[in-house]
């Protein structure tokens, strides 16, 4: 029997696809798993609700197995809306071989990627090993023949690792701005699992064996949350919008337990898009926390260069099951 139009979904340990080959497009979607820290943002936004989170597993406090996502391929619709919210670039889309993501190409929803911008002729060159040692997604080289440095920008998580450590050679904008807040009295005694999922080491472990938040690093993503044993709880909202001429209403999962939390993030807002399709005005409301209209940052707030060394120092993240091929 032909498989053409129907979704192939195939999981590995490392990674995920889901594939629907038609007459005149091929889709393929593939998730890294081992880029994936389980942030629970693409399930909270999938129109479908296709995509259901995975927990991860804790073990004398340390995370072995990495939470994760599922997608179920009867639900899917490769929308391409869970691709464009990653936060660590973990999924990506191709039409007919090529990237391509339909609801960016056909205007149903912004890109909310932030920025990095390089300015070669402020820049230290003697700096370059740490701002390479420093990235935690090792897409800074140096090119020794054209003596500057390569950035795979489609990459970049936008963390700020390499604005810090180039004294802001390299100019980060994030797509998310927010709070985070650490609260270890309330942590488990013993856990460092925030810090074994944090994709970009704001949360680590100091040379006192302690957890230590960077907070000037974190891009928003919420797997601390999802990976500690303190789990959030949530009600179901209604909220109600405008698009296009309809009063549409929507549910999202509201934050009940703030409080309890050792670990907690907020979201307040995104890059501003002239995109005001339902599909954007719908996720935005499910991924902002309730400030998101009020609430201004402090950007003057900087972390001190000893941070920064602090969060270099050979604290590497334990060995999952299986080493990464």
């Amino acid at each position: 029997m032909s498989e053409r139009g129907k979704t192939i979904k195939k999981r590995t340990e490392h990674t995920m696809t889901l594939e629907r080959p038609m007459v005149t497009r091929h889709y393929l979607m593939t998730w890294d798993l081992d880029r994936c820290v389980g942030c629970q943002m693409g399930p909270s936004v999938c129109p479908k609700n296709a995509l259901t989170h995975v927990d991860g597993e804790i073990v004398d406090g340390r995370m072995v197995i990495k939470p994760s996502v599922d997608v179920d391929p009867e639900l899917c619709v490769l929308c391409g809306i869970c691709v464009e919210i990653c936060t660590v670039h973990a999924i990506s889309i191709t039409v007919n071989d090529q990237p391509e993501n339909p609801v960016l190409k056909y205007d149903a929803f912004p890109e909310v990627r932030g920025h990095l911008n390089f300015d070669k002729e402020s820049f230290d060159f003697s700096l370059k090993d740490l701002v390479i040692g420093n990235c935690p997604t090792n897409i800074i080289s140096y090119d020794p023949e054209k003596d500057t440095m390569v950035i795979k920008y489609e990459d970049c998580i936008r963390c700020r690792q390499c604005e810090v450590a180039s004294n802001g050679a390299f100019k980060v904008t994030q797509r998310w701005q927010g709070s985070v807040e650490l609260h270890r009295e309330r942590c488990v005694e013993g856990c460092l699992a925030c810090a074994d999922v944090c994709p970009t080491r704001a949360l680590h472990i100091n040379d006192q064996s302690e957890l230590v938040l960077a907070d000037y690093y974190c891009i928003k993503c919420g797997a601390c949350m999802h990976a500690c044993p303190i789990k959030p709880e949530f009600s179901e909202e209604e909220f109600t919008f405008e698009s296009q001429g309809l009063t549409l209403t929507r549910s999202f999962q509201k934050l009940v337990n703030p409080e309890e939390l050792a670990i907690k993030v907020e979201r307040w807002r995104t890059q501003p898009t002239d995109i005001k399709s339902a599909a954007w005005i719908e996720a935005l409301r499910k991924l902002a926390d309730d400030k998101a209209s009020a609430v201004e940052i402090d950007r003057k707030r900087a972390l001190r260069r000893k941070d920064l060394i602090v969060a270099l120092r050979g604290h590497t993240l334990p060995q999952f099951t299986k080493d990464k091929e």
